[in-house]
């Protein structure tokens, strides 16, 4: 998994607080689709999660979800509206028509 600028940026606000964790980007059965990205904050990383390190940010993906998001991309995106992480994931085969959900 690839971090954009702006996901590193993001990423590094959220992971300077004076009790440091990390965030963990693992996918869910939810939505119409099958799966959806799913983030939090852990204290440590699993036995067989995968760490990725960008510019000085470290981030975690779940082991289960390594095969779901190899290759994808995260990026942080504002608009008028909102603020989210999106992932630009090239394994998608379908995805709901909302965007919430994909599958592989």
């Amino acid at each position: 998994m690839k971090l954009t600028p702006a996901a590193v940026g993001q990423l590094r606000a959220l992971l300077d607080q004076p009790d440091p964790k990390l965030i963990k980007v693992g996918v869910r059965n939810r939505g119409c689709s099958g799966l959806a990205y799913h983030l939090e904050y852990v204290d440590k990383a699993g036995a067989f999660d995968e760490a990725v390190e960008q510019d000085g940010v470290r981030v975690l993906v779940d082991s289960k979800a390594l095969f779901s998001i190899i290759g994808s991309e995260m990026d942080w995106v504002e608009d008028k509206l909102s603020q989210r992480f999106v992932f630009r994931n090239p394994n998608i085969k379908e995805e709901c028509g909302c965007g919430e959900s994909f599958m592989v």
